[in-house]
């Protein structure tokens, strides 16, 4: 017989009391970094709850490599794994004794217990004003006074989860008891994934909340961030490497987070425990980092229980702006270049570099393209927001452009080359095409007589029931004209009543169905290989006396060319092969045999 029959269908909304989502998160630390001519980065005043260590840590994560040559930033790091940390930079010009330059941050630390900041963004604005008020005169500090007395934890009190669901804005940290295979008790967390928890209907996400980067991660990554998801759904340890300013960074890192997290709706059918029900971020790591990113590896001997029970040994993704960690390939899997802040400016789009150890690039395949061109098309049905630009645009344009606003996406009418087969988008980010998804192509096109092919027009269909009624469960209206997204950004005045965050929701719907689709179809097929296996065995037999085999090989899992389309990945690809066996092996402990496509003539196969 099969494994147990899981629990399917678990609903995608969760309901977030507007009491909890007004409030401001606890901090249990304040602090002022300056950076002195002599001495460094110093912490020139702190408060802190007891117990709560700051020294020699917080001072180098609140600054990192590179600030010096950006005005200001936000920065957002994790601290000693119970706390996040954001900070806000300001520099300012001054005296030559302090090197004509004034630069320091003020940051806080808030409970992760609140969610994977711990919401600190929250506290983003009040934190901007403060280094503002301080950089004129770094000696007065009340301000800094008053606004500890306001926030502090109350310590025990507070730490405790004593707040309801979803308390971050996708993932809520549900303890679960389960057996590992010895018999021991195991405690997982649970992601109930949702995009209402991002921001629940009637509310908006909150100023510098990270989710709302997820269109520029979109706009910047382009095709590439479904192999990019794809190692996040692996929990691949993931480096982002940049220049300063780096808040658009830690807002990927959030983004990738989100994105890759396990719905409620199949985590139930993944057997192994524990598994990371989210891939864990770091946020902006330095080189002094280095032997906490070294416990995210899976090989690494000195993995204990206390590691595994913690996230690690599963993978994490973060950023940075130290070039030397690039270098050290046996802290990452997966390393992303992200183009300097300057080349915003070039007449051609310069696109992040994904690549994998000892520099092997990674390109998305002709699947993904696809996928991307008809994902962009459906999320024009949305109404179109503007925005202010990010810190990574606003370090390369004029002063004119600086108070400009650009749309969320392009629209329609603007210059878009994803649709033109020989643009740079098809030309450098994707895989070239098989010689044998050329013939079948070739094939397809002599058998309709050139007419348009179905198959692409049912894979189109496919991609775009993946958001089809997103809009009307949340309210909203995805079914709008077309031209509500080419109004420019001033004109409409319906464009500005729509919640902020309904496009973030239905990007974060998106990647959650799509992860879905894949963990749903591969339990399915797992499930039909026990259930083959079990009926084998009453067969006198046949499976275990078969010479030479083995227990794993009996529990081997036969994925076919049509499962993988099912799944929406390219049955042409070796990359999506891999990328389905190396699924297999982490999610359900087996070895898989994965189908490709192949061109046959009266069956016989050609290629």
């Amino acid at each position: 017989m099969s494994t147990a029959k899981r629990r399917r269908g678990h609903s995608l909304h969760l309901d977030l009391p507007k009491r909890f989502s007004d409030e401001l998160p606890p901090v249990a630390a304040l602090f002022l970094i300056r950076f002195d001519v002599k001495a460094g980065y110093t912490i020139a005043w702190k408060r802190a709850t007891a117990g709560l260590d700051l020294a020699e840590s917080v001072e180098f994560k609140s600054l990192p490599s590179g600030l010096h040559n950006v005005q200001e930033d936000l920065i957002y790091f994790v601290h000693d794994e119970d706390y996040a940390g954001i900070s806000a930079f300001i520099n300012e010009p001054a005296a030559k004794s302090e090197r004509n330059a004034l630069m320091l941050a003020v940051g806080a630390l808030v409970p992760l217990s609140q969610g994977r900041l711990g919401k600190s963004w929250k506290h983003a604005s009040a934190l901007k004003e403060l280094a503002r008020n301080l950089v004129q005169d770094p000696s007065k500090t009340q301000p800094l006074e008053d606004f500890w007395t306001t926030h502090q934890s109350q310590g025990d009190d507070e730490s405790v989860d004593s707040e309801p669901p979803a308390t971050s804005p996708s993932v809520d940290r549900v303890s679960r008891k389960q057996s590992k295979p010895n018999g021991q008790a195991r405690t997982r967390n649970r992601a109930i994934s949702t995009a209402s928890a991002l921001a629940p209907p009637g509310q908006s996400l909150t100023p510098h909340h990270p989710a709302l980067s997820l269109p520029t991660f979109l706009d910047t990554f382009g095709p590439l961030i479904f192999p990019l998801y794809k190692a996040a759904l692996l929990r691949k340890r993931i480096l982002l490497v940049g220049q300063a300013p780096v808040e658009l960074a830690c807002n990927f890192v959030y983004d990738l987070s989100i994105l890759s997290g396990i719905p409620a709706s199949v985590s139930d059918l993944l057997p192994l425990e524990p598994l990371p029900a989210r891939l864990r971020p770091f946020f902006s790591v330095g080189v002094h980092d280095m032997q906490t990113l070294a416990q995210g590896s899976r090989n690494n001997s000195k993995t204990n229980e206390s590691l595994v029970d913690d996230g690690m040994g599963y993978g994490w993704v973060a950023c940075s702006t130290d070039d030397i960690l690039a270098t050290k390939e046996h802290l990452y899997d997966t390393l992303i270049a992200i183009p300097p802040p300057y080349t915003a400016q070039a007449v051609e789009k310069v696109w992040p570099r994904i690549s994998a150890k000892r520099g092997t690039v990674v390109k998305a395949t002709q699947r993904d393209l696809r996928r991307y061109r008809t994902l962009r098309r459906e999320l024009r049905r949305y109404p179109g927001r503007s925005r202010a630009r990010s810190p990574l645009e606003s370090a390369s344009t004029t002063h004119a452009e600086t108070h400009s606003n650009t749309p969320l996406l392009p629209v329609e009418n603007t210059q878009e080359t994803f649709d033109d087969a020989s643009s740079t988008t098809a030309t450098h980010l994707t895989e070239p095409q098989s010689w044998s998804a050329l013939a079948y192509s070739s094939f397809m096109w002599w058998a309709s007589a050139g007419e348009k092919r179905t198959d692409l027009e049912e894979e189109a269909e496919h991609d775009s029931a993946l958001l089809r009624d997103f809009g009307q469960a949340h309210n909203g209206s995805p079914n709008l004209p077309r031209s509500a997204s080419r109004m420019s950004p001033g004109m409409p005045q319906e464009t500005q009543d729509v919640p902020t965050g309904m496009l973030e929701m239905a990007i974060i719907a998106y990647f959650h169905r799509l992860t879905c689709l894949m963990l749903g179809t591969l339990s399915r097929v797992v499930d039909a290989a026990d259930d083959d296996a079990g009926n084998g065995e009453d067969d006198e037999g046949q499976t275990a006396g078969q010479p030479g085999a083995t227990e794993r090989d009996a529990r081997a899992v036969f994925v076919a060319s049509e499962d993988m389309a099912r799944m929406g990945l390219d049955i042409w690809s070796e990359a999506d092969r891999r990328f389905v066996k190396e699924l297999v092996e982490f999610y359900w402990g087996r070895t898989a045999e994965v189908q490709g496509a192949r061109v046959e003539c009266c069956g016989v196969r050609i290629c």
